[in-house]
């Protein structure tokens, strides 16, 4: 970003909901609060352009001279996810239409199809509208394409984007013959003749082929991604040397692969709500940050969104407590952010997110969200020295979307049969016990990790089961769960029994899925108790570690162990509970020589609660501890603490606190 040199700090600023004399004030208070980078004109299509070709920027003139003015950078960003009404009076088709055929209505924002020409036409005017304007602006530190692209409109099925995924299959795979034999078009007499034959997997009474299901996924995230470039390519042209980004949604929207999006913005921004309800909130707060900087290369990246407390849109929004604001920011940072932004500045009065909190909220500057507001800008002043810095991890886990997408396609053995499910249960094992987790695509290359773990890869491709291979011959150790290696790209089942790809890896085979009752509970030796799912498994060259004791395999093996080359690859046909998942994992991790080898990946020195994260860079450390517990920890770490700019030689940790250490000597070298 353009004229930061510490952590950015801020939100998405609208000022078009107020008017002209709140706007000096907000500058002032921003001041205050230490705000240093803000998001604008993310919805303010329909006040710059209020008529198609004629555009009205004084208002933003006078905000951008302003914030410049007051010391503020901007994130200027186009206004595409919220077309004007008249786009949609002049052709109702730029609609999105439901699988049944139903056009979306108004009211709303991202309510437009993402094949619709007229869209396209009138996003080229006004991105190239805006980059005119303001590409050179001295205020400008960073283009803000589009907003959360797939987060509503992700899928259309109207007859632009039938048309556009029949060019897209023609380019996947050439001639009918070959999408005929991708597709089994053979089964149901689905064999096609014609391109136009084809359509969308629009409503129908049963289940849509799943390979037609999964392309059609695959187009869809190719379109929005298309949509993208556009802009981004207008905006390198007229603003040369201005990075680029849209804010993503890792963790959370299924639709989007960000795997595929990754190379295409200059620096990874994404926006993650809290999910209120869940007592264990942190733990996904902590995955979601750890898939993003994953998202990113390992290099820093944007946290664009997140609340101060309350948000709008969940069943029951809970509001955070004290501390939790600067408690849930500070994990971002830990885990690799170099921003922390929220949405938003001011809160609403009106509109669908007039409940959503804000930086400052409706009762204004006497508040306790905005007293937390403003301390935390001053934590972040006092922590710049961590911009730039890095995290990384000896354990990975394996994270593909098009799988997610493959996996809960349906007509599969089980209703649960979840991907999130599976890949939390591994998630919040490995954080219990202290460990830092990576995630990779099945494809990158595994070598930095002595332990990698596959909690769901249910569509697993020739190349990422050669590079699962290649990873446990170098010496690696694998963790595979169950329902992993069962088809190809084109949803098609491995021929030779299952697990498929991965069976010669695994050493062993499954007869036959043995999911279980709702709420039927099994038992393993050891004991280890499960639920879910169990298999008729059959070792080829595996030992067996875990049988069943009961249940429809009962006496059979559960969990195998399988030495390949200089390394071992472990297979899990059951979904163990908490205690069964960190056992494995800890015994994996003795194999990988991983922490202490009588309490396998548990870190000297850990407390059940305390999160311990570590960046870093020119030749520093940082430790950031947070204290999710409700009592006071004592840790028996030294270095100068940043935010009371003084040495310790053992770190108080108060009960939901968090503290953050520079840490003596040289920086650790990374794996």
């Amino acid at each position: 970003m353009i004229g930061l040199e510490g952590i950015a700090y801020g939100g998405d600023y609208n000022p078009e909901q107020w008017p002209r004399e709140v706007w000096a004030a907000d500058v002032r208070l921003m001041r205050q609060a230490r705000v240093n980078l803000v998001s604008v004109g993310i919805f303010s299509w329909a006040l710059l352009e209020p008529e198609p070709g004629r555009f009205d920027f004084d208002w933003l003139d006078e905000v951008l001279a302003l914030l410049h003015g007051g010391g503020v950078r901007v994130d200027l960003a186009t206004p595409t996810a919220a077309p004007p009404a008249w786009l949609f009076r002049a052709d109702p088709s730029a609609r999105p239409a439901t699988r049944e055929g139903h056009r979306h209505g108004g009211g709303t924002r991202q309510s437009f199809c993402p094949s619709s020409r007229s869209y396209a036409e009138a996003v080229t005017r006004i991105t190239t509208a805006l980059g005119h304007r303001y590409g050179r602006h001295p205020a400008l530190a960073l283009w803000h394409v589009h907003n959360e692209y797939g987060g509503v409109n992700a899928v259309c099925y109207c007859e632009a984007c039938a048309q556009g995924f029949h060019r897209w299959l023609a380019d996947r795979y050439g001639d009918l013959d070959g999408l005929n034999t991708a597709w089994g078009t053979t089964f149901w007499g689905q064999r096609y003749g014609d391109w136009a034959e084809i359509s969308p997997p629009r409503a129908v009474p049963i289940p849509v082929n799943p390979a037609q299901e999964l392309d059609y996924l695959r187009y869809a995230n190719d379109v929005h991604r298309a949509n993208y470039r556009r802009e981004r390519d207008l905006l390198r042209e007229l603003s040369p040397g201005v990075p680029i980004t849209t804010n993503f949604m890792i963790a959370n929207c299924r639709e989007m692969d960000y795997w595929a999006w990754a190379g295409e913005v200059d620096v990874v921004a994404n926006d993650h709500y809290l999910q209120a309800e869940r007592r264990d909130n942190h733990i996904e707060l902590a995955m979601a940050a750890d898939l993003t900087r994953a998202v990113a290369g390992g290099r820093p990246w944007l946290l664009m969104e997140h609340s101060t407390s309350a948000i709008n849109w969940q069943r029951r929004n809970i509001a955070k407590r004290p501390g939790e604001l600067a408690r849930n920011s500070l994990a971002h940072l830990a885990r690799g952010a170099d921003a922390i932004m929220f949405f938003q500045w001011r809160a609403s009065m009106f509109g669908g997110e007039k409940f959503h909190s804000a930086m400052l909220p409706h009762g204004g500057t006497g508040t306790r969200i905005w007293r937390e507001v403003a301390d935390l800008g001053a934590v972040l002043s006092d922590l710049a020295e961590l911009r730039g810095t890095t995290v990384s991890a000896d354990v990975a886990i394996v994270w593909d979307w098009q799988s997610w997408w493959a996996l809960e396609l349906p007509w599969h053995p089980s209703a649960d049969l979840n991907y999130r499910e599976r890949i939390e249960a591994y998630y919040t094992a490995l954080w219990r016990a202290g460990v830092q987790i990576d995630f990779a695509r099945p494809e990158s290359d595994l070598g930095r990790y002595r332990l990698v773990v596959v909690p769901s890869l249910y569509l697993t491709t020739p190349a990422a089961a050669a590079n699962l291979r290649a990873y446990v011959e170098a010496g690696g150790t694998l963790v595979v769960s169950y329902f992993s290696g069962i088809v190809d790209a084109t949803d098609t089942i491995h021929p030779g029994g299952h697990p498929g790809a991965l069976r010669e890896l695994l050493g062993c085979v499954v007869e036959e899925f043995l999911p279980l009752h709702a709420g039927e509970r099994i038992t393993l030796d050891g004991g280890l108790n499960a639920d879910q799912w169990a298999e008729d498994l059959h070792p080829c060259g595996a030992e067996v570690v875990h049988r069943y004791l009961d249940g429809p395999a009962a006496g059979q093996p559960a969990i195998t162990r399988h030495r390949v080359g200089r390394g071992t690859a472990w297979y899990v046909s059951t979904s163990l509970d908490a205690a069964g998942t960190g056992s494995i994992l800890s015994a994996a991790g003795r194999d990988a020589g991983l922490g202490d080898p009588t309490t396998g990946l548990a870190r000297p020195g850990s407390v059940e609660g305390v999160e311990l994260v570590r960046r870093s860079g020119a030749g520093r450390d940082y430790l950031v501890a947070i204290n999710h517990t409700d009592t006071t920890v004592r840790l028996p770490i030294a270095g100068h603490d940043l935010l009371a700019d003084r040495p310790c030689t053992a770190l108080d940790l108060p009960a939901g606190g968090v503290r953050v250490l520079r840490l003596p000597g040289p920086a650790a070298s990374p794996r």
